[in-house]
């Protein structure tokens, strides 16, 4: 019986974590866009203790992480046999460049975050989406 081919582990978790992080990104910039910030944690003109905002914001950068990090590697392990549909990597193809092209929008436009707390929360969610990219794709290996 001949053996199925797959792709490296490693290199589905490249693969997974980079997809993971991109999400992340976009889904930060876009939330800025709709006042969910990362970096209202450290400004100090705000007088609540912990703002909804930027937990709402921590959660959501994380959840697209991880869900891009484990769809990634969920689809990087079955596409080497054949078993992902035409019209399925079409779609996921499409859905990624929009979602990267309105992130690219929301980026372009002024901002009223001040630079210090824009450039930690950008190194934040960069960070976080890494770590939950990696979490997913280790996921979804692990399963199969």
């Amino acid at each position: 019986m001949p053996q199925t081919a797959s792709f490296p582990r490693h290199l589905i978790h490249a693969a997974a974590m980079l997809s993971g992080v991109l999400l992340a990104l976009a889904v930060h910039m876009i939330g800025q866009r709709f006042g969910l910030d990362l970096a209202t944690l450290w400004r100090s003109d705000t007088g609540d203790l912990i703002p909804a905002a930027a937990a709402l914001a921590w959660w959501l950068v994380a959840l697209a992480a991880f869900i891009g990090g484990y769809v990634t590697a969920s689809l990087m392990d079955s596409a080497v046999g054949g078993q992902i549909p035409l019209r399925m990597r079409q779609f996921l193809i499409g859905v990624g460049v929009l979602l990267l092209a309105a992130a690219g929008q929301a980026a372009s436009g002024p901002t009223a975050i001040p630079t210090v707390s824009g450039v930690l929360g950008g190194l934040v969610a960069l960070c976080l989406g890494a770590a939950m990219a990696f979490c997913g794709a280790h996921f979804a290996l692990r399963r199969t």
